[in-house]
């Protein structure tokens, strides 16, 4: 018998199939998920983006890119829920098309500072299209967010709403924001709200708080902490974004 014959193996290593994902998955299933919530397909190359950007030590340039293909699949599902109308087009070979187009103009608006990175994903797939802008911060002696400046197109009552902001923790940020939206003469109904992480909490508050509104989230996380910042997170958005 040779001396190595009581070296212990070790264990198989489990490794992911194709399209399997990892335990730390979406922290609620799908079916639990308030009937307002749309999730993207949680396959395993959109786990795989999520990995790198949740990565602490993932460069800027790499954050920069690979959250920028999430932000484009999340608008890119967002317009998958604007209504629509029957519309025909005569095709180069002279035959009639029976197809859709949308029905009614649309704009993004984003909750700054963090909000603005995802204009640029939504302008790629939406030529042209109108951006306001909504800086909401905490008022150090209420605790509570407090509207510091709006912009909006002279129309946008008329428009159906892209609200665009990377997270969403205790959803205080976002709750005000659709108020400001509605004190302008925006339907609830006609608000998609558009995030890359979500918490159970958050989403729980906001969607009690909103039911007509449609939510359009890349992953929901496991919760909050003591500090209510959501866990495991990514970190401030905005500070890996915009700073080196």
């Amino acid at each position: 018998m040779s001396s190595s014959s009581n070296v212990p193996v070790p264990p198989p290593q489990p490794s992911l199939q194709p399209n399997a994902l990892s335990a730390n998955s979406v922290a609620s299933s799908t079916s639990s998920l308030p009937s307002s919530v749309f999730t993207l397909p949680q396959t395993a190359q959109l786990e795989a983006l999520y990995t790198i950007i949740r990565n602490k030590h993932t460069s800027r340039g790499d954050f920069l890119f690979y959250s920028d293909r999430i932000i484009r699949l999340l608008v890119e599902e967002g317009l998958n829920h604007l209504p629509v109308v029957k519309k025909s087009v005569v095709t180069p070979t002279g035959s009639t098309y029976d197809g859709v187009g949308f029905e009614g103009k649309i704009c993004g608006v984003s909750i700054l500072r963090a909000g603005e990175a995802m204009e640029a994903g939504l302008r790629e797939v939406c030529r042209s299209v109108r951006i306001g802008k909504i800086l909401i911060q905490r008022d150090e002696e209420t605790m509570q967010p407090k509207l510091f400046y709006s912009k909006f197109p002279q129309d946008i009552a008329k428009r159906y709403v892209l609200l665009l902001d990377p997270m969403l923790a205790t959803g205080g940020s976002a709750m005000k924001a659709v108020d400001v939206l509605m004190e302008n003469g925006v339907s609830e109904d006609r608000i998609i709200f558009i995030n890359l992480i979500s918490s159970p909490e958050g989403l729980k508050t906001f969607c009690e708080r909103f039911p007509q509104l449609k939510v359009i989230t890349g992953w929901i996380d496991q919760g909050l902490n003591e500090k209510a910042y959501i866990i495991p997170g990514l970190g401030d958005f905005g500070e890996r974004r915009y700073c080196e």
